[in-house]
């Protein structure tokens, strides 16, 4: 499984090329790291889908509560929208998988934090349909129905519009270095979750 269709970036409005074009380049690197360990994934058996979701879960949780700690729904009106916590516990609970969320390393938990985790985050959505095709390949009916995770926010232009928020923020030089280090913490996250799965 190649995590370029998850975490690609195919969204071009011209209003919005600035800071996700250096997020996408700064974060490349690291980007790369979480594509390599998850390439040797079969989603299409129970347990290395479980360990998906339970890698992805170990990361999502733990920074999901640090972007409410920071204010994000203060900052991105539909945060209550994007939440995922629910699903991805709905799915393991219903694949008997563990839900074991990681310690959050000390970071600064300002606008930076949200904005640059949210880069990630948000971001993973993109590859869900073509996450959804493999799963539905699954022999195990309870892999094929445990993607709340997967499906969420599917349809609802999520993407765009965090990129049209993202564009409007504004960003110091010193801010853009902390939104870049907390997005690369993101990516380093979900790499140790898998890591440890």
């Amino acid at each position: 499984m190649s995590l370029a269709a998850i975490y690609a970036d195919p969204f071009c409005a011209s209003s919005i090329q600035g800071i996700r074009q250096r997020l996408k380049a700064a974060t490349a690197t690291a980007h790369h790291a979480l594509d390599e360990c998850l390439s040797g994934l079969d989603l299409t058996t129970t347990a290395h889908y479980r360990r998906f979701l339970q890698a992805s879960a170990a990361a999502v949780l733990p920074l999901g509560t640090a972007l409410e700690q920071a204010g994000v729904g203060e900052l991105v009106d539909d945060w209550a929208q994007r939440r995922r916590a629910p699903a991805i516990t709905a799915d393991l609970a219903d694949l008997s998988g563990m839900v074991a969320p990681m310690r959050l390393n000390s970071r600064s938990l300002d606008r930076s934090f949200v904005f640059g985790t949210l880069y990630v985050l948000e971001g993973s959505r993109l590859g869900a349909a073509y996450l959804l095709r493999i799963v539905a390949a699954a022999a195990d009916p309870r892999v094929r129905r445990a993607t709340r995770y997967l499906r969420h926010g599917a349809g609802q232009g999520l993407w765009p519009s965090f990129l049209a928020r993202l564009a409007v923020e504004p960003v110091t030089a010193e801010g853009e270095n902390a939104m870049i280090e907390s997005a690369r913490g993101a990516f380093a996250m979900l790499v140790t979750a898998v890591a440890c799965a």
